[in-house]
């Protein structure tokens, strides 16, 4: 992991009406790291997120994706620089297929026009092989082989939730933005995600911003954490740094001490909790 920015966030406010989402954050990404975001409900976590995928717009500050600035382009254009998300809430088209929802991550990276595509000869249908031979590579990856032809309908959640983050990795992002991607799982399901976020970034390179609860997964895989409280950066630092700041505990708990729970397994799915 090299100790390069792929992004800056330098100092953004987010306000809606009289309402700070943001306040003044400031922080950086680097190439190939897994960067986490943690905090209470409502701590702004999801909104920077939106600010960094230009859904949402800041009043100040500047977000630089490779030393370039992305504020005021077009969410599309943002996915086209190479930032990707999966969202909380799973966002799939549940009729069409596994092989067809993660076609639709293909569609800007696609060069030929519709028409050509309408015909299937040529260059579009030498593009369109490419564009499958791809998909299936990532079908593999995230071992869905046997779900492949199925509607996403018919899935368990746990898949629908792998189905979604393979449609994201089909953009070929650079920087991947994951929104609780193990809300809901159970410890099995929990698991499975988190050695697939692993291989991501140990086998593809891709640096990740992962947003979640469960902070036995956070402290387990990330490298380094910054914790919001109320909109703004109460801490960043190491997993050990963060597990023994007294603010990020006061934030959580309101007590003096912050662990994670050991349940006798790995830890993925441990919650934070107050000793003692």
């Amino acid at each position: 992991m090299a100790d390069t920015p792929i992004l800056d966030v330098d100092d953004i406010t987010l306000r809606f009406g009289g309402v700070t989402a943001i306040d003044s954050v400031s922080f950086h990404v680097n190439e190939g790291e897994l960067f986490s975001i943690i905090g209470p409900n409502g701590a702004g976590k999801t909104s920077i997120f939106n600010t960094i995928s230009q859904v949402y717009r800041p009043q100040e500050g500047d977000i630089r994706f490779r030393g370039r600035s992305i504020m005021g382009l077009r969410p599309d254009k943002v996915a086209e620089l190479g930032i990707a998300r999966t969202f909380q809430n799973i966002e799939l088209f549940p009729q069409m297929t596994v092989l067809d929802n993660l076609l639709t991550g293909r569609h800007i990276r696609m060069k030929e026009s519709f028409l050509a595509g309408m015909v299937w000869v040529g260059r579009a249908k030498r593009e369109e092989i490419e564009h499958r031979r791809r998909v299936e590579d990532i079908i593999d990856f995230l071992e869905i082989e046997q779900w492949r032809k199925y509607p996403v309908a018919l899935l368990p959640y746990g898949i629908q939730k792998r189905v979604e983050l393979g449609r994201a990795l089909a953009m070929d992002p650079q920087l991947l933005l994951l929104d609780e991607p193990v809300a809901g799982m159970n410890l099995e399901e929990t698991e499975d995600m988190a050695r697939f976020i692993l291989d991501i970034r140990r086998e593809l390179g891709i640096a990740m911003i992962l947003v979640e609860h469960d902070m036995g997964l956070v402290m387990d895989i990330a490298d380094r954490i910054m914790v919001l409280d109320f909109g703004k950066k109460i801490a960043e630092g190491e997993p050990a740094e963060i597990q023994t700041n007294p603010d990020v505990i006061a934030a959580y708990l309101g007590s003096t001490e912050l662990h994670v729970a050991d349940d006798g397994g790995s830890g993925a799915d441990a919650d934070v909790a107050a000793a003692g």
